[in-house]
């Protein structure tokens, strides 16, 4: 028995020494430089290796075919197919490609550097993150970051705002290829119609920005890098439909003209389905029909693009037809919207750019016998010039802004024009190989508000292989405040607005400690984990009052002070048989003090979560995704001690599945959205039944009375909201790329 054993050990030992030979090769980048910590995976036999400091590899060969994948953070993965001849096997060089997660970054210091070499920390996503469940529109697609949250602040049109890091959406400044294209009134109403076929990537920095950006980057800034004519394909195609009845188009189309190469992309959008699955007698998802045509043409020094936008948006009691728009009836929230943009950049000189951007808002809505008529253009010019002296990095930049805003409020008397000239300077100094420190400083005149300074300083400290840095910042930030433009409650017509005084700018103080460590394991799996703690110090605060009169809305600035603290945590993890996990959690301290109390403020949550999980086959190719967000409890406005209603959110937990499909130049896609039907209650709507407060009887000061109809005192209000009513829903879709 035991020569038995030692024949077999023997024979598994011959063979293997004639047939399991290697497979080596060196992997390198586009510049010829070599990778560290490759993950080199042989789905034929299971086995996996990294490559070495000088990016050789060495693999063990199956006895027949062997399919090699071969990826690594940052780069565009490549499978490699080779026959076993029973030799040791030399596949020579390997060249991996920068993806869209190539860690290139413009939004911290307005040029192009790499991630890791970035002072400010950044966040950046691909287009292709957002794949693992369509969304309708950037709104929507945003919510699967970590830290980010789509705020819906209307049961019934369903329009809102992103919030970063717990703070108001009015404070976080949404840039179209670094100009601030999406602010004052298209903050609220304009994220639905950004083209998300034609992003490249998506860079967020988490706290004030305006000393690059000026006024809204108070707490934080969203930059929306749209992709290069020459980078794209001839013809690309993403189309889907859900079980709702939601229709959604993207087309992408490349040309080249003389001397310049175009790209255009159109976006249709369309839901025309009423459904009413809580009873309340109101639409549970708002009925939209928008289209989005965006243009972008690249010559040698300059880039120009055009975008046109249009969106017929409304809500409301389920008969409701376009003949009782702005009547007493029937109730409805009727949102027309036409939008222009044109932006672009020109290069004077390699030292030397032109920015510059127009963009027109018109917008005719209703909000059940409200009417609001608004119409913005904001003009935008700035010229950056940079210089480099021994180890400083200078960059001097001038800018105007010009805003020109109208309505038909009582708060608008005539048409408002807003001069904002600024300067600022920014200097990138490098201490060693190892630590940069950054200072830098702003200066505009508001013909309103006058002078305002915006200071800022960062430091990082990396290690010598990059594997763990360092940062820490200190920033400060300001915003001017349109309240009309950036608080959809203040125009519902449920409550009365009411201003104390005139409003001043608020302005911010943020400290930020960042540290993001890689690690490369001998089994081929590699974690990228990221840690932030945060905290800001808001001044001059502007936070509505819903308590004081439950039939107003009262705004003032603060007199205190407004805290905004908590930390994040990010990992992103890459196993080498394709399995990829990516999860964040955020922990949220938000509170405001004035007159020594402490109030913890409406619609901010405490902590919230996101995950996403991906595994591939590559025969046939099979992607499986899991994602998920958590967000936890929030304080919710009431109205009145007898308001019934919880007065804070439960917790939220929505799960996304998706499997997509993909054969040559097609991928076929479905799954299915929030598969726990998570909604808020029915009774969102205080009194939907009764609109236009027909039976509510109101006191001298507008105080609302108790009555036998009403004993909870309550009138028409669609400000409690904090998800949307959709619940579980299918989606099936098809990408196509020529």
């Amino acid at each position: 028995m035991r020569l038995k054993s030692i024949n077999v050990i023997l024979f598994f030992l011959i063979n293997h020494l004639l047939f399991a030979q290697n497979i080596s090769g060196v992997i390198r980048d586009t510049e010829n430089n070599p990778l560290f910590g490759v993950t080199i995976y042989n789905s034929s036999n299971t086995k996996n290796e990294i490559s070495d400091i000088n990016g050789n590899f060495s693999i063990e060969s199956s006895n027949q075919e062997n399919k090699l994948i071969i990826s690594h953070v940052g780069y565009i993965s490549k499978k490699i197919n080779i026959e076993s001849s029973g030799k040791p096997i030399d596949i020579g060089y390997i060249m991996l490609k920068n993806n869209s997660l190539d860690e290139i970054v413009i939004s911290g210091t307005l040029r192009e550097v790499s991630k890791l070499k970035s002072v400010v920390p950044i966040e950046l996503y691909s287009s292709d993150f957002f794949k693992s469940t369509p969304k309708t529109s950037f709104f929507e697609a945003i919510e699967a970051i970590n830290g980010v949250r789509s705020q819906l602040n209307c049961s019934v049109c369903n329009t809102g705002d992103i919030h970063i890091n717990g703070q108001d959406g009015a404070n976080t400044m949404v840039l179209i290829d670094g100009l601030p294209l999406v602010s004052g009134l298209s903050s609220v109403y304009g994220l639905s119609g950004i083209p998300q076929s034609l992003i490249k990537q998506i860079e967020i920095i988490k706290g004030p920005a305006s000393t690059l950006y000026g006024s809204e980057a108070i707490g934080g800034v969203i930059n929306l890098i749209t992709k290069s004519p020459e980078n794209v394909d001839n013809f690309t195609l993403d189309t889907f439909t859900s079980f709702w009845g939601e229709v959604n188009i993207d087309i992408g189309s490349r040309y080249n003209l003389k001397k310049s190469q175009g790209i255009i992309g159109v976006n249709y959008f369309n839901y025309s389905n009423p459904i009413d699955n809580n009873g309340d007698g109101f639409t549970d998802l708002a009925l939209q029909h928008r289209i989005s045509i965006f243009n972008k043409i690249n010559s040698k020094n300059n880039s120009l693009a055009f975008r046109y936008f249009y969106e017929d948006r409304w809500g409301g009691q389920m008969n409701w037809n376009s003949s009782f728009r702005g009547g007493n009836q029937i109730y409805g929230e009727s949102i027309y919207t036409s939008r222009f943009e044109v932006f672009g950049k020109y290069n004077l000189s390699k030292k030397t750019f032109l920015q510059y951007s127009l963009n027109s808002h018109d917008q005719n809505s209703v909000y059940g016998i409200t009417s609001y008529k608004a119409l913005q253009t904001i003009g935008f010019i700035q010229a950056v010039y940079t210089q480099k002296i021994q180890n400083h990095n200078l960059l001097f930049g001038a800018t105007y802004r010009h805003t020109i805003y109208d309505d038909n409020t009582p708060a608008t008397e005539e048409r408002e024009k807003t001069l904002l000239p600024g300067l600022f300077i920014q200097d990138q100094l490098t201490l060693s190989k190892l630590e940069t420190l950054l200072f830098g400083i702003r200066y505009d005149n508001n013909s309103i508000y006058g002078d305002i300074w915006t200071p800022r300083i960062n430091y990082k400290l990396s290690s010598k292989d990059e594997s763990s840095i360092i940062r820490l910042g200190f920033g400060t930030g300001f915003r001017v405040v349109n309240v009309f433009t950036e608080d959809h409650a203040a125009l519902t017509g449920a409550r009365d607005v009411i201003f104390l005084e005139d409003i001043l700018p608020e302005k911010s103080w943020n400290l930020n400690f960042n540290w993001n460590k890689k690690i490369y394991t001998k089994h081929g799996t590699i974690f990228d984990m990221d840690f932030s703690l945060f905290n800001t110090v808001f001044s001059n605060k502007i936070i509505p009052d819903y308590d004081t009169n439950p039939n107003q809305i009262i705004y003032g600035n603060l007199d205190g002070k407004g805290i905004t603290q908590g930390a994040t945590i990010n990992l992103n993890s890459l196993f080498a048989n394709g399995l990829k996990i990516t999860m964040g959690a955020t922990f949220i301290d938000s509170k405001v003090t004035s007159n020594n109390t402490e109030e913890y403020p409406y619609l901010t949550e405490k902590f919230s979560a996101n995950y996403k999980i991906s595994y591939s086959l590559f025969k046939p190719e099979i992607t499986f995704d899991i994602s998920g967000t958590i967000i936890g409890p929030m304080k919710l406005p009431l109205l009145g001690d007898l308001d019934t209603r919880d007065p804070y959110s439960p917790l939220i937990n929505i799960i996304n599945l998706q499997t997509s499909y993909t054969f040559k130049e097609i991928e076929i896609y479905g799954g299915i959205k929030n598969i726990l039907n998570f909604k808020p209650p029915s009774d969102s709507i205080a009194r939907a039944f009764d609109p236009f407060d027909t039976n509510v009887e109101f006191g001298a000061n507008g105080q609302i009375i108790a009555t036998p109809n009403n004993p909870n005192a309550l009138s028409f209000d669609p400000s409690y909201v904090y998800y949307s009513n959709q619940g579980i829903s299918g989606f099936i879709g098809i990408r196509y790329n020529f």
